[in-house]
């Protein structure tokens, strides 16, 4: 298997032509003899692909289902990875999509084989995804069910070893677990609140261990659009704690899916305030020798955390379909915060007599004051009428506060895109209205290349659209239709809802009347209940987050069953667009739903042999002007309405 690039490059030739040779030779010659197809929109593609990285430029390529392009930039992100010899990052939608890339029925793997390429790949996973051995500990103490133990009786020898290590091996990933549900991953997972530079386990956990792995790829480093921004918005303040980036230096970034990188954005620079968060930071502290003045100081804070958090809570009303909760900063909630802001800052200056004192460890100290910063920022923040979109989630007992910015397109421009390198935002839906300037503006790209290509598939021939209607209120016969055309087609069938509301509805019809393997987005890990779908040819797969990126070609899915329209729902993300546009429904809720229904039928056709249905549950009552443009976007026409 080879590692360099299979293509001689001398010192009187220059990489891009040597390149642009290969990559003919290759769609010309080599693939098609290894029985892919060749088609004139991923070869245009793959030219188009070659100005982006040889002028180091943004490109943002919308090109249409099948038309190849996962292909295409991986071949120009690997070259080019191997030309400068270092890793290009591709960055996935999100955590569900990242094992796609990686399948064995992947293009990564045809491409080895095809190629003749030891391509070296290593996935960087968000550390939610990974196992934490202090709450295993603490969760094995209160839960003595088999899922539990088997964990930790699936633990390397060295986890418990004394002494240094004299080999370790990888081990914690989610995906190490497939059976088990994500409840049960919830009460063993890293979660924001461990304090992991303080932890005796730190390096025997699979998450550090993993970390170093990743950061040695020589080729690919597979992420998710969160992880890479929090890697952008961390790496400066990791540096001067003295850590690594998350993320080596790498040489290009493609967005899988790009249309969704705001949203990713705007994530990682929102502030999370949990109470549990305040709660755990001061108790640690007062383990310490500390005054009296600021035990009673600590004290207090607790006291009013509680009476803030018990205010925000009152005055927090739930939105249909969303976990985040609207926050009506009536004047409890505004007093409330004023007090805990007043107390926190004087607890902040009572530290700084207490460094003096050396009574408390350095680094705990520094840990301390860390947080209390982002927390009496957030809380100052909150206080202010910002530019910035607030609300509250509860669960499991655990209360958050979350502000998040409207717009992030300066801190991109500045932080991300100010970088000399290829930028690739891949996707078939990236332009609004044939134009790319929404999506560079709002990103802050001010210079780009861009270009469209459609699906080269005959969708009249291999698609067929139903846009069948239902009283509002019957989601029984929703269900009944569904269940119907699931026995039509042998099972076979992708069934995309909006909210888990949807889903447990859903799951209790389906596990009882329906006769095939029906995986449910959540009972398992992703990517495994992905897999069975597709090794099953009878089975029945439902999620609310496999709108885009699932790439399940063959009889595995001829039927993509879509519950409701999935318009965005009414929470405070949403509502603040809508605040800031003159037409909410027409330039917010519309396109919204349009792009991701457009995505949802994407799901069904991914070769050129394969055929199918879908079928788009309607309202009966559903407006016409609504539907004309969901007829609009359809690659087919509808059989019946």
């Amino acid at each position: 298997m080879q590692q360099g690039l299979p293509f001689g490059v001398s010192k009187t030739e220059l990489f891009y032509d040597k390149l642009s040779e290969w990559i003919g030779d290759l769609f010309y010659d080599i693939l098609p003899e290894a029985g892919f197809e060749l088609r004139d929109e991923q070869i245009f593609m793959a030219f188009q692909l070659e100005k982006a990285f040889k002028d180091k430029k943004v490109m943002f390529a919308e090109a249409g289902v099948g038309t190849g392009k996962t292909i295409v930039y991986l071949l120009y992100a690997i070259m080019y990875a191997r030309y400068t010899n270092r890793p290009a990052i591709i960055a996935c939608a999100d955590e569900t999509l990242i094992e796609q890339l990686v399948k064995k029925e992947g293009d990564i793997a045809k491409l080895e084989k095809v190629l003749g390429l030891n391509i070296d790949v290593r996935l960087a996973k968000s550390r939610d995804q990974y196992l934490c051995l202090k709450k295993l500990d603490l969760t094995r103490s209160e839960d003595y069910s088999d899922n539990i133990a088997n964990i930790y009786e699936q633990l390397p020898d060295f986890v418990h070893a004394s002494g240094t290590m004299q080999n370790f091996e990888k081990y914690g990933d989610r995906r190490d677990y497939p059976n088990l549900s994500d409840e049960h991953w919830g009460k063993v997972n890293w979660d924001a609140l461990q304090d992991c530079f303080a932890c005796e386990k730190r390096h025997r956990c699979g998450l550090t261990l993993h970390r170093d792995y990743y950061r040695h790829a020589k080729d690919l480093i597979i992420c998710s659009h969160d992880f890479y921004m929090e890697h952008i918005w961390t790496k400066e303040s990791r540096k001067r704690e003295g850590q690594l980036p998350l993320l080596p230096e790498h040489s290009s970034v493609v967005f899988d899916e790009g249309h969704l990188l705001e949203y990713a954005a705007q994530k990682a620079l929102s502030y999370r305030f949990t109470d549990y968060t305040l709660d755990t930071l001061l108790t640690r502290l007062m383990e310490n020798e500390v005054r009296e003045k600021t035990l009673y100081t600590i004290e207090e804070a607790l006291l009013e955390n509680e009476e803030f958090f018990d205010a925000i809570s009152r005055f927090a009303s739930r939105s249909q379909g969303s976990e985040k909760q609207l926050i009506t900063k009536h004047s409890v909630v505004l007093k409330t915060c004023r007090k805990l802001l007043s107390t926190l800052q004087a607890l902040e200056e009572e530290l700084v007599f207490e460094s003096e004192l050396y009574v408390i460890n350095e680094y705990d100290l520094k840990i301390v004051e860390e947080y209390l910063e982002q927390i009496t920022h957030s809380l100052s923040l909150f206080l202010q009428e910002v530019n910035g979109i607030t609300w509250y989630e509860e669960n499991a007992g655990e209360r958050t506060l979350v502000i998040m910015p409207k717009m992030v397109e300066e801190v991109m421009k500045e932080e991300v895109f100010s970088q000399k390198k290829p930028f690739i935002f891949s996707s078939a839906t990236l332009a609004n209205q044939k134009s790319f300037d929404y999506i560079a503006a709002s990103l802050g790209v001010q210079d780009y290349l861009a270009f469209t290509v459609a699906s080269p598939f005959d969708y009249d021939e291999k698609m067929a659209i139903y846009l069948p209607k239902f009283n509002q209120e019957d989601l029984n016969g929703k269900i009944d239709y569904l269940v119907n055309k699931i026995r039509e087609s042998n099972g076979r069938a992708l069934i995309l809802l909006n909210t888990k509301e949807e889903m447990l509805q859903l799951k209790q019809r389906l596990e009882a009347e329906i006769a095939y393997p029906v995986y449910f987005e959540g009972d398992e890990e992703i990517s495994t209940l992905v897999s069975k779908f597709q090794n099953n040819e009878h089975a029945i797969l439902c999620s609310i987050h496999l709108w885009e990126g699932l790439d399940i070609p063959g009889r595995s899915l001829e039927n993509v069953l879509i519950l409701s329209l999935p318009f965005p729902p009414h929470d405070p993300v949403f509502i603040a667009k809508r605040e800031g546009v003159t037409d909410p429904f027409t330039e917010v809720d519309l396109p919204y739903m349009l792009l991701r229904l457009r995505q949802g039928i994407g799901r069904l056709i991914r070769s050129a042999q394969d055929q199918g249905t879908v079928h788009i549950l309607l309202n009966e009552n559903i407006d016409s002007k609504v539907l004309t443009k969901i007829e609009e976007v359809l690659p087919t026409k509808v059989v019946n309405k």
